[in-house]
Parts: C-alpha cells; structure tokens; sequence
C-alpha cells in the first residue's frame, strides 16, 4: 500500500482505447496524469500529457506510482519488464494478458519477485449489468442456475475493412475471437458462476481477409451440473441502438426464474411460471464504453492502493482466465472436450 493520499499515474499507449482510460483518470480527485507515452509521440501530445516515445526515459522524470499500460498483447511483456526494471509497484495492463500462457506466468511470476502487482485491466465484470446480475444471484433471485447463455453480436466484422477504422491490427490476429474477444466472457462466467471444470468450442473464421477466427461456440462446465453458453458471431448484430455497449444479450436461467440482459444494458427478473418482468437495472445511458466500466476498474484498483480494498483480477488470478483460452482452443483443434 502507497503511504500517499494520492497517486501519480503515467500511462503507456495512446491509441483507440486509451481514450477510455485517459478519461476516467481525469476524473478522480485522488490521480495526478503525470505522462503518456506512445511510439507515434504526436499520440501521446494530443492527451495534453508530458509526452514521451521512450518509456524508460518517462519512467525516470516522471516517477509514477503506477504505470497504465494500454497496449496490444505483444507489447505487453517488454512493458512491464521495463516498469520492474523502474522499481514501479503498480501496473494495470490490458487484456488479453500477454501473448500466451506461458508470457504471462512468467511476467507475473517477475512482477511478483520484483514486490509488484499487475492488475488485469478485464473490465466486463465491472459493467453495471454483471454486477446487477451478481448481485441478484447472490440474493438467490432465481435460485439453482441451470444455464447461461451470451450471445455476441458487434456486427463489425463484415467485409475487407472490417476492424479498420477503430483497431486495425485485429485483422492479423490469429487468436481473435477468443484471445481478444471471449476472454471477456470467460472472466465474466468465472465471476457470476465460478470456475469451470471443463470446456469445449467449436471455432471458424467467417471473414477471409482476417487472420484468426471470429465466429465460434463455447461451451463451460461448471460444477453441479450448470451450464454456460457463449455464442459469437461478429458479423451478426443484436437489437441496440448501441452495438458496443452491451455487445449481445444473456440469459441466466434458475429453477426459480430468468434473469435476462438486454442490448439497451437493462436487467430484468422474470419469476418463474409469469410473464411479468422486474426491471433490477434500466437502460444505460453512459455515452462512452461498456456503462463507465473503464471507470468503475480503475476506481477500483486507486481504492486498493490507497484505502486497502481487495483486488480482483491481480495478474495471478487471471492467470486462470489464461489457462481456459488455451483449452479452449485445444478443444477447437481436437475436438474434444477438455478438462480444467
């Protein structure tokens, strides 16, 4: 735990996301931006920040308390090495974690050597509607959970400039709709469900001109007999005026009733044998990603540093979302289900 009130956080990247995380960094009284760095420095200039495209050099006049790394997986490794390297205690990195496996028990088992954590910047759990689901499952709302089931539908991925114009190095990934995409959902399962004890997945690329899969079925075992679903396609689309913010639907199915998450980011309870519905969380109206998630992460871990709250997602731990992706895409190689 930081002895200061505050903390100095310095962010690496500066592409399409990090507007998220550069936004919601600005609004907490408790954070002073103190520099971003990007290899195209022009990037890292137009936050308004000290801008560097040397990381080390950042690092050394800036002095952060936490380093935020907002990069693709393949930059992730060399990133935290040279904030270890630093002495820096405090790291948040995008997902997907590293390249692979074996990259990130690596990199966390440095991270832990070195006396730092890595938080695993995994923010679908923290969207309002995952919380208002765990919540309700918590309360028992809909009692013994059968089965779950998301359906993805961006709707981005048709056509030869599919992915282009926002984040074009999804084209060239060949783990894609599960390393950069499911992942999403297999934390998300973890954190309403539990772990899983088996999986298996049914993977295809639809779209010729990108490198990895973006279509695809998995599907998780959990212990007492539960089920849960995820269906992704992303050339198909769902009803939402916003396709991103909620990016599908879901249906978590009890003996004692259904909860269901709708496009708009609404909740509702439906008792079992009625036909009425309970609205537990309305429609979103957050204007930016995922209903302010970004945030509500980042809020998280600055009271973790500063007030002692529990972490969720410290790299270790996600190193069991890690474990699942790659059996996941064993499963889709062999055939086969594959135990945890």
């Amino acid at each position: 735990m930081t002895q200061h009130s505050s903390l100095r956080v310095a962010c690496v990247g500066a592409g399409y996301f990090s507007q998220f995380h550069y936004g919601s960094w600005a609004r907490m009284k408790r954070v002073h931006l103190v520099g971003s760095c990007n290899r195209d420095v022009e990037k890292a200039k137009a936050t308004g920040l000290p801008a560097y495209s040397d990381l080390n050099r950042m690092l050394d006049e800036q002095k952060p308390d936490l380093l935020d790394i907002i990069l693709p997986p393949v930059a992730h490794a060399s990133a935290i090495r040279t904030a270890l390297a630093a002495g820096i205690k405090w790291i948040i990195c995008q997902k997907p974690f590293c390249v692979d496996l074996a990259q990130a028990r690596q990199v966390a088992d440095e991270a832990d050597a070195a006396g730092a954590t890595i938080v695993v910047h995994e923010n679908f759990r923290f969207q309002p509607w995952y919380r208002t689901i765990g919540q309700a499952l918590g309360r028992g709302e809909i009692g013994q959970i059968h089965q779950a089931t998301f359906r993805f539908r961006p709707g981005d991925g048709q056509g030869a400039e599919a992915y282009l114009a926002r984040q074009p190095y999804f084209q060239k990934m060949e783990r894609f709709l599960v390393h950069e995409t499911a992942v999403h959902w297999v934390d998300t399962f973890r954190f309403l469900l539990g772990d899983p004890i088996s999986v298996y997945a049914d993977l295809r690329r639809l779209n010729p001109v990108i490198a990895g899969e973006d279509a695809g079925y998995i599907l998780f075992e959990h212990p007492g007999g539960l089920r849960a679903l995820f269906d992704g396609n992303r050339h198909l689309d769902h009803s939402a005026s916003n396709l991103r913010r909620t990016m599908g639907e879901a249906l978590i199915e009890g003996h004692k009733g259904t909860l269901e998450l709708a496009g708009d980011g609404s909740v509702t309870h439906r008792r079992f044998g009625a036909t009425d519905e309970t609205v537990l969380l309305p429609a979103d109206t957050w204007d930016g990603f995922g209903g302010d998630c970004v945030h509500a992460l980042q809020s998280h871990v600055v009271s973790g540093i500063l007030d002692g709250t529990p972490l969720e997602n410290c790299a270790q731990e996600y190193l069991a979302v890690e474990a699942i992706e790659e059996a996941i895409y064993i499963s889709a190689r062999t055939g086969c289900k594959q135990m945890l």
